[in-house]
């Protein structure tokens, strides 16, 4: 008797394999970079610099989380008015600049960098176009029956966001908003 589940072994992702070898060549590097700057600057030097960063970071991340909640609170607001919420710019989230002090936070120079650099509104917003482009093109090209798909579908058949409360049994939709009783055909979800 089959099953019709394959027993062959899956091919391990690329990203499995090499993000290891990323993250050790990563912290390699930072060590390398932080003795050669105490060697030539002194190890004072390097222990301001990296408490100065961490410092920045802590400044960075909590401006940022103020900003989050603000902008949550006035959206509660605007919705409980019936006020549709406005848009954000392109770049204009917090989750980079979160991302931004974090980095600034990590012992290194190579991540204080890389979190300074995140801080520019143009890397921002190149940064968060980049990443909503990668994740558009990963949501069309997932397989059917994932949540991606589902997603993806949800999006194309309720484009304005509106839901129908449901079920569907046996291909038929079922409304929650009917009646229930005999005369109208009303049948109780299927459970386990």
């Amino acid at each position: 008797m089959t099953t019709g589940i394959s027993t062959a072994p899956r091919r391990r992702s690329p990203v499995r394999t090499f993000l290891p070898l990323a993250v050790a060549a990563w912290l390699i590097l930072e060590i390398w970079l932080l003795s050669l700057v105490a060697s030539q600057a002194g190890g004072l030097a390097v222990a301001a610099l990296l408490a100065g960063a961490m410092v920045l970071g802590v400044v960075v991340i909590k401006r940022a989380g103020r900003r989050a909640f603000k902008n949550l609170t006035e959206t509660f607001q605007q919705a409980q008015q019936g006020v549709p919420p406005t848009p954000q710019q392109p770049g204009g989230g917090n989750g980079l600049t979160m991302l931004a002090g974090l980095l600034l936070i990590m012992p290194g120079l190579l991540s204080d960098a890389a979190g300074l650099l995140l801080l520019l509104p143009p890397v921002r917003a190149l940064v968060s176009r980049r990443a909503a482009r990668s994740l558009e093109r990963k949501m069309a090209s997932a397989p059917a029956g994932s949540f991606g798909d589902a997603f993806q579908q949800a999006r194309i058949h309720y484009p304005d966001g509106k839901v129908v409360p449901g079920e569907v049994i046996q291909g038929e939709v079922v409304r929650e908003d009917r009646q229930q009783g005999p005369d109208t055909g009303y049948r109780p979800p299927l459970t386990p």
